[in-house]
């Protein structure tokens, strides 16, 4: 039998779920929503993928955002993808969820003829299924005819190739049509049809996982422990009941007289906030330990725990725990029972599954508001023209980059929206990573652009945008000073997490106070000791490579998953810059630079008083730029200068 490449397939429901951001509200009166994966096969193979499997999902999307959503989002989780199918007929499954309360969590599927219910034998490739150790298959496919000979097919191929086979029995009541719309979060209601269905099932399954009412439905009693027993008598599968706080209990052999008599693996004490999805996050869990051959104690800490973490955040697969993100919260334990608010899980979750980016990153940065202005005053411009010439440059600026980065990964833009609005759209089209910033231009205590609510501002930026805040710091600065720009900088770093988006924090001190070697490295320091954890630190160049080494050492001690360091330029001539890279390679954390006046302002000037044309303008900055890059990739200073 050739060796599985894949720890399991998960076969069934795919669904872009819209989650009521409103807590406490009714789904009448929500406002806003969040978009997430779901359903319950997608939810088991990411949260597995996350802890470390190798994880496929079988299912059919739409062709259409959605559909196209959930395949991405699947593969930026390190989902096999093979078989996910596109389905042209049909869009791709919807469910919109609410907390109502600690108890009640209204939820309306729309799956009339989605694509994922239209999933048949076709769909099914023996050789792909054969690829895993275990295909998962989940109840509510069994519901209808296509669906259930979908799953039939993939357990008799897993059989015939040795390999396992696990059931979710996944039981909504109105998803078998024993319940009407209405009733989305109902989790039993007795049907001996149901139980009917699911009987022959049972003997070809090696593990079975439902909670108390699941395992009703399956084993044809309302008394667990006799459901147990009837299970039992037709399967040898290893039995999992799901009992919430009070953890699982499991059943390998004969079911005990004792409910309590099983392996138990006990809860953790966590709040609730949404239970929806927490039962895929367990099976994730669970299928951790099994499959890695973990004892069955170990298996259950890891389901329950994944239970936890899930439980306690309102979103399902985006919020399922990392293996890392496991490790630390079984070593730890519970801090707080809001697992939501505890700063070092939350550090750790976001730092472990936000997107992938290149490990370098050079960014030319024209956000430059006030500068700019002020070039186009000199060079004559109206001032009712002014927006819109600046707007036109930048977008030179941007084809300038683009031009350089050739469609490669690692090349950027600082953009603003003030007079950048056109220029971020292009910057997006063109695939180039965009930092945009928040702070008022030259702000010292800082303060943000527009005035008002930050969080209300950043929901309208793409998911893409990284936020670049500017804080002028000095440890010289007065009391009153650092305490109010302490409070702006948590103020934004608290709203981009809330929110989901990366921060770059640019510090300068040097125009406000003596810099020494440890200078840089105590600013970053007392901020980390605020609980800020910006994913990117943008910096001025430094005087020697002690200081460099000290910043990398903090940055080590407090946040090893922080992305890096981007180095300014600070008007400096590109000879200078290029020997401040030298420099830098005492801090393999400085991982590139987001340069800009150097780049642009001689060309700025000369294109916005009418001497330089747009193609002129545009190569001028593409050429600088480059030699940037270059001097960057090769960090060979010597060879470089001359080139300057």
């Amino acid at each position: 039998m050739p060796a599985a490449t894949l720890d399991l397939i998960t076969i069934g429901r795919a669904s872009v779920d819209l989650y009521g951001q409103q807590i406490g509200g009714r789904l009448e009166d929500m406002a806003s929503f969040a978009k997430a994966v779901g359903g319950c096969p997608a939810n088991i193979a990411i949260g597995a993928s996350r802890l470390g499997l190798r994880a496929g999902l079988v299912t059919r999307v739409g062709d259409e955002a959605f559909g196209r959503f959930i395949r991405e989002q699947a593969a930026r989780e390190g989902v096999d993808t093979t078989g996910i199918h596109t389905d042209q007929q049909r869009l791709t499954a919807l469910a919109v969820l609410g907390v109502r309360d600690s108890s009640s969590f209204p939820l309306i599927f729309y799956r009339t003829d989605c694509a994922d219910a239209a999933l048949d034998e076709s769909d099914i490739d023996p050789g792909f299924i054969a690829s895993a150790a275990c295909i998962v298959v989940t109840g509510t496919h069994f519901a209808r005819a296509n669906t259930a000979a979908a799953q039939r097919k993939a357990m008799r191929i897993a059989r015939e190739n040795g390999r396992r086979v696990a059931f979710d029995i996944d039981y909504r009541p109105n998803l078998w049509g024993v319940a009407g719309h209405d009733a989305g979060e109902s989790r039993y209601i007795r049907a001996d049809a149901v139980t009917e269905s699911l009987a022959p099932l049972l003997p070809e399954c090696d593990l079975i996982v439902g909670t108390e009412e699941e395992l009703h439905i399956a084993g044809g009693s309302e008394d667990t422990l006799q459901a147990l027993k009837n299970i039992r008598a037709v399967s040898k599968a290893l039995l999992v009941c799901k009992r919430g706080p009070m953890g699982c209990l499991v059943f390998p052999d004969s079911i005990p007289a004792r409910l309590e008599d099983g392996i138990a693996g006990p809860g953790f004490p966590v709040e609730v906030y949404n239970v929806l999805g927490a039962g895929d996050a367990f099976m994730a869990g669970f299928l951790r330990g099994w499959l890695r051959g973990e004892p069955l104690q170990r298996a259950c800490a890891f389901a329950n725990a994944c239970g936890a973490i899930a439980v306690s955040r309102l979103l399902c697969a985006p919020e399922y725990a990392t293996w890392e993100e496991l490790s630390f919260f079984l070593e730890r334990g519970v801090t707080t029972t809001a697992l939501r608010h505890d700063d070092a899980l939350s550090a750790l979750h976001w730092s472990t599954t936000r997107r992938p980016q290149p490990d370098t990153l050079m960014a030319l940065a024209i956000d430059h508001r006030p500068q700019l202005a002020a070039m186009a005053v000199e060079a004559g411009i109206p001032e009712a023209e002014i927006a819109g010439r600046i707007g036109e440059f930048k977008l030179l600026a941007v084809r300038a980059a683009a031009r350089v980065a050739k469609g490669r990964p690692g090349f950027g833009m600082l953009l603003d929206g003030r007079y950048g609005r056109e220029a971020l759209f292009e910057a997006s089209r063109q695939g180039l990573w965009i930092g945009r910033p928040v702070e008022e231009p030259g702000s010292r205590p800082l303060d943000f652009e527009g005035g008002g609510d930050l969080g209300s501002s950043l929901v309208e930026w793409p998911l893409e945008h990284t936020v670049k805040a500017l804080c002028f710091w000095h440890p010289a600065d007065a009391p009153a000073l650092r305490a109010r720009q302490e409070r702006e900088l948590k103020r934004v770093f608290d709203a981009c997490r809330r929110l989901g988006r990366e921060l770059l924090i640019e510090i300068i001190a040097g125009p406000h106070g003596p810099l020494d070697s440890g200078t840089i490295a105590g600013v970053l320091a007392h901020l980390y000791g605020l609980g800020i954890r910006p994913d990117w630190w943008k910096l001025e160049p430094q005087a020697d490579a002690a200081a460099w080494t000290a910043i990398d050492g903090v940055i080590a001690a407090h946040d090893p998953h922080c992305r890096g360091i981007v180095m300014l330029g600070l008007k400096a001539p590109l000879p200078e810059l290029v020997a401040a890279f030298q420099a830098s390679t005492a801090a393999p954390r400085v991982r590139g630079f987001a340069v800009g006046r150097s780049i642009f302002a001689e060309p700025a000037r000369a294109w916005l008083a009418g001497r330089l044309d747009d193609a002129a303008a545009e190569t001028v900055m593409a050429e600088r730029f480059a030699a940037l890059t270059e001097a960057w990739e090769a960090r060979r200073a010597p060879a470089m200068l001359s080139a300057l």
